[in-house]
């Protein structure tokens, strides 16, 4: 397997990982520079040379994955046999910088209800290094003409079309997603609110409307779904952030996009 092939694998298991690449090379080493290794939590893909090079690279990089705030690090190897290493003597005769680039496992959002707010805010969640779902039940709004805007983006998007259930996206979704609800149903709306609290792996949940559309809900979640206070307590709504207070379906993205965005760098923290 590839380097780019063994990156892309981890983020879509959603698991942690660092590149080791060898920065630059003096003298004589088993690699040359530009040689990558991808280093997971129990796997390994690629090389950067074996020998003591590679296993204190890898011994770095499980390091770095069990950290909370993992930074690069650059790790200079002299190859001789005058040099104590942890795991044998190389001893090609050159010096090996290492760089070790942790691969952090990147957020996910999933929007239900691709309408006019929700189009806006995939256009602005697109441009963020993320796995971005996109959830509807009409045909029509995920056609490839109306999400070629999002042609271009950063993140990784995932159109699912759900024309009779779509709350069963929501077991699918990855673990920690956050989710945004905002369809063009009210009784969708609904019924994913009350899935959704039914789903322990889900990250925030959050729900477009008025304070009369929610005290509605809380009533129907306490009441039909047998939900408790604590439990319906995981619904943020109104979303967005509260200052911004416009109606415009963009500038309800922006304000939705920004709080939601500040929840994603809390999670970093």
């Amino acid at each position: 397997m590839t380097w780019i092939a063994a990156v892309a694998r981890l983020r879509a298991r959603r698991e942690s990982g660092v590149l080791v690449t060898v920065a630059a090379v003096r003298g004589h080493a088993p690699r040359e520079a530009g040689a990558k290794l991808v280093v997971g939590r129990t796997e390994t893909w690629g090389s950067i040379g074996g020998g003591n090079v590679e296993a204190v690279a890898i011994d770095h990089a499980r390091e770095l994955i069990a950290a909370s705030k993992p930074e690069p690090q650059l790790i200079d190897f002299a190859l001789n046999d005058k040099v104590t290493n942890r795991h044998g003597v190389q001893c090609c005769g050159g010096t090996v910088s290492v760089l070790l680039e942790p691969l952090p496992v990147v957020g996910a959002v999933a929007v239900f209800g691709v309408g006019h707010v929700g189009l806006e805010l995939a256009r602005i969640l697109a441009r963020q290094d993320l796995d971005l779902h996109l959830i509807d039940t009409r045909s029509d709004i995920l056609t490839k003409e109306r999400l070629a805007v999002l042609a271009d983006a950063v993140a990784q998007v995932h159109v699912h079309h759900t024309p009779l259930l779509p709350e069963e996206v929501l077991e699918e979704l990855p673990h920690g997603t956050h989710v945004l609800i905002m369809t063009h149903d009210h009784a969708e709306d609904a019924a994913l609110c009350d899935a959704a609290l039914r789903t322990p792996h889900l990250g925030s949940v959050g729900l477009i409307g008025s304070a009369a559309k929610w005290a509605r809900f809380r009533g129907r979640l306490a009441t039909e779904g047998g939900h408790d206070e604590e439990a319906i307590a995981r619904i943020k709504t109104p979303i967005g952030l509260p200052d911004i207070t416009g109606k415009a379906p963009a500038t309800i993205a922006l304000s939705v996009a920004a709080d939601l965005l500040r929840t994603l760098e809390a999670e970093k923290s």
